[in-house]
């Protein structure tokens, strides 16, 4: 390989195709940095994680994604929410080469020089592997160091509080996810321990309330084990009805729920793009949010509420015994998802401090 700064890119292809450990013996293997889509965020955990890339992705990811000089897109269907509308400003100084099973996505070019190949991921991955690669450990270094000056730059309540979570869970959890403004939380900053764990996360898969039927499937499906749900005031009143699930098989199901009143997601919008004309994803315009611990408790479920994230330790017990439960987690109801890549200009908002702006180009543009 000619290229001095590649990375790989992978999405839930590489899952499906049964490739998942491949991708932890090629960083390995060549210290190659690896950014995942939002769907397939789980592919790459512990200290292998640099993020997602995309409109709601990790500011690391995508302000890598523009420094570098090769790109390798395994299992990603490199859709709009990963590219932007402007192809020309995907990774601009990069050349890319693609692998998808599916001939029509790669029949939506994104760059005109772009390779190619419509093979399986899991034997493109193998023959990648066979390779004669060096290691880029110092390409490595520079991506990590300049993850650690941005550590912490971003995070607002809902990514405080997912970081609280990602502290109680086990090594390798199975950890069901919502849509909404809790998905983008999670897939920003859970980070989990160990390479075995799952993040079932809603994405393109499930509506507003996937959540905890994901949770339910998931737990059955693995002998009735711990599993853990994020999920949002909005989308648990999509399916509240579940708890009784819960309740009858005594599936040992943790619920958080991000609680910020909120329809977030669209209200953002509502608040972004159409001057603040809040319609039913606000107290003022008509929408509400009931007392899920009650609610919890009367399907007999122990819940509590918490004031804050900062609350969670008092209830470690309850996470990890054998039976449901619902911890409701309180936020602000101003709290916003950042960062977040315009649409307008496909430009990175809010913007980074001069200083700490210089500092991360110094090292990725090395």
């Amino acid at each position: 390989m000619t290229s001095r700064k590649p990375v790989l890119v992978v999405g839930n292809g590489v899952r499906f195709a049964g490739a998942s450990e491949l991708i932890y013996k090629f960083i390995e293997k060549t210290n190659i940095p690896v950014l995942t889509t939002m769907n397939a965020v789980d592919l790459v955990q512990d200290k292998y994680k640099i993020g997602f890339i995309g409109t709601y992705g990790n500011r690391i990811s995508n302000m890598i994604l523009n420094e570098c000089d090769l790109v390798i897109s395994v299992g990603a269907r490199l859709g709009l929410r990963q590219i932007g509308h402007i192809k020309e400003y995907f990774a601009p100084k990069a050349k890319l080469i693609r692998v998808d099973i599916d001939s029509y996505e790669l029949g939506r070019n994104i760059k005109e020089d772009e390779e190619q190949y419509n093979i399986d991921a899991k034997y493109f991955m193998e023959q990648l592997l066979e390779e004669d690669i060096p290691q880029y450990n110092e390409w490595w270094n520079k991506c990590f160091e300049a993850k650690k000056l941005l550590e912490g730059y971003d995070d607002v309540e809902g990514n405080l509080c997912i970081d609280k979570i990602a502290q109680m869970l086990p090594s390798d959890p199975i950890v069901a996810v919502d849509v909404g403004q809790n998905e983008c939380w999670t897939a920003q900053s859970l980070w989990l321990r160990g390479t075995k764990g799952r993040i079932l996360i809603g994405g393109g898969y499930g509506a507003m309330g996937c959540g905890l039927p994901f949770a339910i499937g998931a737990s059955i499906s693995n002998k009735n084990s711990l599993t853990f749900c994020i999920t949002g005031d909005g989308g648990l009143q999509m399916n509240i009805q579940e708890l009784e699930v819960l309740k009858r098989e005594q599936l040992p199901v943790k619920i958080f729920v991000i609680n910020n009143r909120v329809l977030g997601k669209i209200s953002e919008i509502q608040h972004g793009s159409y001057n603040d004309r809040y319609a039913q994803t606000t107290k003022e315009s008509g929408y509400s949010v009931p007392d899920f611990e009650k609610i919890a408790n009367a399907y007999g479920i122990k819940a509590a509420t918490l004031n804050s994230y900062k609350d969670l330790d008092s209830y470690k017990v309850w996470l990890e015994d054998e039976e449901p439960c619902l911890l409701n987690i309180m936020l602000s109801e101003d709290t916003l998802l950042i960062p977040k890549i315009k649409w307008e200009t496909c430009t990175i908002e809010p913007y980074l401090d001069e200083d700490i702006l210089s500092k991360v180009n110094m090292l990725l543009q090395y």
